[in-house]
């Protein structure tokens, strides 16, 4: 089924392509200028950190229902194993295989495609077997550091969670940011609480995967405006599922990562965050979100951290 002419049209909105270039790789993450950061650095006023990420374990969130996003498989290799002979120095180590993008992640620019294309108008084939994505992989994203602003949605509209199938639309991160008397601009990272983790970290992997609030796709245009550098939220699909147009599948994806250039992770803990924002007041913090350097990559982990 081809793409409504209702999403080609939200595609012509949102288009960065040749923005920064012919040539660009990283898109909306131009937006974190040197001013930007320094400006970042000044959000730190008790140095309270917060971890975002998610344990890397074998019982994580994925369920099977996305093929081959396996969970972290871990295995020793040595254990205590003297190397150079009795009586040395023992090491122990070992080994893992896991999804890319099985716990709190980062997209790559390349994750998606639609119409054969790309991030910056490439071709989709310039993804390969063997190769990765030859373009825009996750490994051009060398450092992510910024200023990270909670919009919590949950908290704001009076909820832990909000209800399975809710599109948080541009309406809900103006109702954010007023709750949060924060101001989204150019260059932030924006991290959306809906809450929809607390069913993982109560043990239902099923219930957090669907059905699940997440981003509408009238979103990315609020985005758009903001001149927002990446996005954030704790659900598994990131936008809303099942989708709020019925036969139009992840067209938030591609409106983020393919027209817009904007990196989107998934799977981030923000419960943690939320309860220390609303004690000290304040929605706005350095963010060091850097993706792990794989080259070719559609994805990669990431531990975030905020500090505030």
């Amino acid at each position: 089924m081809p793409l409504p002419e209702q999403f080609h049209e939200m595609a012509e909105r949102v288009n960065n392509w040749g923005r920064w270039g012919a040539d660009d790789e990283i898109g909306t993450l131009n937006l974190i200028t040197p001013e930007v950061v320094r400006e970042a650095a000044g959000a730190v006023r008790t140095g309270r950190r917060v971890p975002l990420a998610l344990p890397l374990r074998q019982d994580g969130v994925q369920t099977g229902i996305i093929p081959g996003r396996v969970n972290p498989l871990h295995t020793m290799v040595q254990i205590n194993q003297e190397l150079f002979g009795p009586g040395t120095v023992a090491t122990s180590d070992d080994t893992v295989t896991m999804g890319l993008q099985a716990a709190t992640h980062w997209d790559a620019l390349t994750h998606v495609s639609h119409s054969g294309r790309i991030w910056n108008g490439r071709p989709a084939d310039g993804i390969t077997a063997h190769e990765g994505a030859r373009f825009s992989g996750i490994g051009t994203v060398r450092s992510l550091v910024s200023r990270g602003v909670l919009l919590d949605v949950a908290r704001a509209r009076g909820v832990d969670r909000l209800p399975g199938g809710h599109a948080v639309t541009p309406e809900d991160l103006t109702e954010a940011e007023e709750f949060g008397r924060v101001r989204v601009r150019s260059g932030d990272v924006v991290l959306v609480r809906t809450g929809q983790i607390r069913a993982y970290l109560g043990g239902d992997r099923h219930a957090y995967a669907h059905p699940s609030p997440g981003l509408s796709v009238r979103a990315p245009e609020w985005f758009h405006a903001r001149d927002t550098a990446a996005v954030a939220n704790d659900t598994l699909t990131f936008e809303v599922f099942p989708p709020e147009i019925e036969g139009l599948w992840l067209p938030v994806h591609a409106l983020d990562l393919v027209e817009m250039g904007m990196l989107q992770g998934q799977n981030w803990d923000l419960e943690e965050l939320s309860a220390v924002c609303a004690e000290e007041r304040r929605y706005a913090f350095l963010l060091s979100a850097t993706p792990e350097p794989f080259a070719g990559g559609t994805g990669a982990p990431v531990a975030p951290v905020a500090v505030l």
